[in-house]
Formats: structure tokens, sequence, C-alpha cells
């Protein structure tokens, strides 16, 4: 048996959980188990808030359209992957599954496991704020409701954003929760 790889398969977008599924399950079927170890869609969570303010924990899909599989490479381990319904290819040259290197993995299981990490450990998790950085807003309230600025800096592990508004001709930093502002 060749040895164990990680390789990066594109998959159906929005898809991606369900094909995990349904590749573990061909490969049960097909009794393979021994030349894959871990599939896996790399996700991290992230905390969003809806209109009112108002957070949940998501969890966010760090390359949507992408699933990472540890395998050995063999024609039929090779066939079962391809001929699994939304699986496109495997990434790499001329046709040729290009294995990712040790500190590629490194970078994405690090990412993906602080996520699975049990909450009584509570992990840093990130704040999904919808402005950039150079954005025109609008202060909707607190002491400078109506203000309007240019977003400088975020914040995403607090959910600030600090804002860049003129007080008596004057810029002046604000800092500000990511809610505090909409639009212009």
């Amino acid at each position: 048996m060749p040895p164990k790889q990680w390789y990066i398969l594109k998959v159906a977008v929005n898809r991606e959980k369900s094909i995990c599924d349904a590749l573990r399950r061909r490969i049960k079927l097909e009794g393979l188990e021994d030349y894959f170890d871990e599939i896996l869609v790399p996700t991290e969570d992230v905390r969003e808030y809806n209109k009112s303010g108002k957070p949940r924990i998501v969890k966010k899909r760090l390359y949507p359209g992408y699933v990472v599989v540890n395998m050995s490479i063999t024609d039929e381990t090779w066939f079962i992957v391809r001929d699994t319904a939304g699986v496109g290819d495997f990434t790499g040259a001329a046709g040729k599954p290009t294995p990712l290197t040790d500190d590629e993995v490194s970078k994405i299981l690090q990412v993906a496991r602080a996520s699975q990490v049990e909450e009584k450990e509570s992990p840093e998790i990130k704040t999904a704020i919808r402005f950039r950085v150079g954005d025109k807003v609008r202060v909707k309230e607190g002491y400078f409701q109506n203000f309007e600025g240019d977003v400088s800096t975020i914040d995403e592990s607090n959910g600030r954003i600090t804002v860049m508004i003129n007080i008596f001709g004057r810029p002046t930093p604000v800092e500000l929760d990511h809610w505090q502002v909409e639009d212009v």
C-alpha cells in the first residue's frame, strides 16, 4: 500500500458535508477503510449577529468547494473518490493529484481542529463583520449617532471596528461595536 498523504478535492459548493458523508459510506461499503484516515471540511467557529444584535455561533467553511482527505492513492481508491457524486477532481496538474506539504497540512488542521475543541475550553471565536477597511458607514446608536465616517480598523476577535469621524473638522478615531454602524 502506498503511503497516506493529504490531498484536496474539488467538490460542489455548499455540499461539502454531504459529499464527505457519501464518500465515507462508499469507502465502508467497498471495505477500503485501511486506505483512508481523515476526510474533513475545514471550518472555524464565527460569531454572527442578526439585525437586532443577538449573537449566534456558526461554522464557517474555510475553503468553500473543497474537502481535505488523508488517503493512500491506488487505482481503486482513486476511482471511488472520483466516482462519488459531487466530487469534481483532485487538485493538481495534468490530471495527477498533488499532495499537500506538511506545512500546508499543519496550517489547515490547526485552524480546523481549533474549532472542534470542546466548548468548555472556549476557543477564541471570531466575529463575522461585514464591513471592510475603507467602507463608508453611519453610526446607528450611541453618542455619535448619525455621524458618518470611514472604517479604519477591524477587530474580529472582539467584534469592534474603529471609524474615523470628522468632529469639529478633525478626523477622530471612534471605537464601536460593529452592530452600532450601518452602510451609507
